[in-house]
C-alpha cells in the first residue's frame, strides 16, 4: 500500500512519485468555471443590451407619436386653468393657472443658461476676442510664496531624473518632477508638502506577481461584479416608465401606443368640449 508520504514526495531518500502525464491541473476546474462564468455574462450582456435598445426605440417612438398629444394636453389644461381663474378670481385658482401654463413654458435659450459664459453666437469671451481682434485678457499670473519655492528647490534637488541610473526609476521620478513643477505653477504650496511627504515615505513596494490561481479567483470576482451590474442596469430598465409600458405588450408595442393615442385623442377632445362651454 503506499503511503501518504509516498504519495507526497516519498520518504526520505526515496526517489518522488511524478504526477502522470495527462494529469489535470489544480487550476483546471477554476479554468472552466470562468469559461463558463464568462460566456454566461457574455449571453447577460447581449439580454440587457438588447432590451435597453427596445426600450430607447420604443421611447423614441412613444414621444414621436405621442409627444404632440401630450403638448396639446397641456396647452388645454393651462388654458381651461387661465379660463377659471379669470372667472373666479380665486387667488388659488390663479396660482393654479400660474403652474399649468409654467408647464407648456418653452425651455431657457443657451444664452440664458451661462449667464454671460458666452455670448450670443454661443463663444466663449477669449474666442470672440479672437475673432473680433480684441485683446484677451492674460491670465491671471501666480507668484508662489517663499515656503512654496523653498519646497520646489528641495523637491527638485532630491528627485531630478538625472539622478538615477535605472530606466524605471528614471520614469518615476520624472513622473514625479511633472506633478512638482504642475503644483509649482499654480503656487500650491499645500500640494508641494504633500509631495516632499510622499517623496520622503519612498517609493512604494512592487508586490509580487499574483499566482494563476489568484488571477483566476479575481477574475472570477469580477465576472460576478459585472454581473450585478448589469442586473441593476437590468432592474432601472424594467421599472422605467417606457420598461413598463413594454412589459405590458412585449409581442406587440405598436398597438399598445395605439391605444394610448385613442386614449389620448379622447382626454383632448373631452379638454376641447370643455374649454368651449366655458368660453360660451
Amino acid at each position: 500500500m503506499t503511503s501518504p508520504e509516498t504519495e507526497q514526495g516519498g520518504a526520505a531518500g526515496e526517489t518522488p512519485v511524478k504526477p502522470q502525464d495527462g494529469a489535470p491541473r489544480p487550476e483546471e476546474r477554476l479554468e472552466r468555471a470562468v469559461r463558463a462564468a464568462e460566456q454566461a455574462l457574455i449571453e447577460y450582456e447581449i439580454a440587457v443590451e438588447t432590451f435597453r435598445i427596445e426600450v430607447e426605440n420604443f421611447s423614441r417612438l412613444h414621444h414621436q407619436r405621442l409627444g404632440p398629444m401630450y403638448s396639446r394636453l397641456d396647452e388645454l389644461d393651462a388654458q381651461l386653468a387661465e379660463a377659471r381663474a379669470a372667472r373666479t378670481g380665486d387667488p388659488e385658482d390663479l396660482r393654479k393657472a400660474d403652474e399649468a401654463r409654467a408647464r407648456v413654458m418653452p425651455m431657457p435659450g443657451v444664452e440664458e443658461l451661462f449667464h454671460g459664459w458666452m455670448d450670443g453666437d454661443g463663444l466663449f469671451p477669449e474666442a470672440a476676442a479672437m475673432l473680433t481682434d480684441q485683446p484677451v485678457r492674460p491670465p491671471q499670473r501666480v507668484r508662489p510664496s517663499d515656503e512654496a519655492r523653498k519646497l520646489y528647490r528641495e523637491l527638485a534637488r532630491k528627485a531630478h531624473p538625472d539622478l538615477a541610473q535605472d530606466e524605471s526609476e528614471q520614469a518615476r521620478r520624472e513622473e514625479f518632477i511633472t506633478r512638482v513643477n504642475a503644483a509649482y505653477a499654480r503656487g500650491d504650496e499645500a500640494l508641494l508638502k504633500e509631495l516632499a511627504e510622499e517623496w520622503a515615505a519612498g517609493p512604494v513596494p512592487v508586490e509580487p506577481p499574483p499566482t494563476p490561481a489568484e488571477e483566476l479567483y479575481a477574475r472570477l470576482e469580477w465576472l460576478a461584479q459585472r454581473k450585478e451590474l448589469l442586473s441593476v442596469v437590468a432592474r432601472e430598465l424594467e421599472e422605467s416608465a417606457i420598461g413598463g409600458m413594454l412589459r405590458l405588450a412585449p409581442d406587440d408595442p405598436d398597438r399598445l401606443l395605439e391605444e394610448i393615442a385613442e386614449q389620448l385623442l379622447a382626454q383632448v377632445s373631452e379638454r376641447e368640449a370643455e374649454l368651449a362651454s366655458m368660453s360660451e
